[in-house]
């Protein structure tokens, strides 16, 4: 089993930045992960993914403020979101694929005052 946990959102102004983090339970070295969102009232959509190599890939929306980084030794990717807009307003989560099974974390909550 698979536990993920989210940290780092809160409540900020437009225009600020966050760091959000993601612990994985297990060694995750050789998996690719990914951060998604769920705004209020919408469905969640996918943000960015690293693999394990590093490789990284956005939503168009999010390539020139969003950047997805990852620590193997702690077992934690990251998402810095810089230049924050009410619209980024959303839960953020992460997931991985495992051993045939989707993974996801509890979230975190993320609010742009404007």
């Amino acid at each position: 089993q698979v536990q993920l946990v989210e940290s780092g959102g809160g409540l900020v102004q437009a225009g600020g930045s966050l760091r959000l983090s993601c612990a994985a339970s297990a060694t995750f070295s050789d998996k690719a992960m990914s951060w998604y969102r769920q705004p209020p009232g919408k469905q969640r959509e996918w943000v960015a993914t690293i693999t394990s190599s590093g490789f990284t890939s956005y939503v168009d929306s999010a390539k020139d403020r969003f950047t997805i980084s990852r620590d193997n030794a702690k077992n934690t990717v990251y998402l810095q979101i810089n230049s924050l807009k009410p619209e980024d307003t959303a839960v953020y989560y992460c997931r991985q694929i495992s051993g045939g099974r989707v993974w996801w974390g509890q979230g975190t909550q993320v609010s742009v005052s404007s």
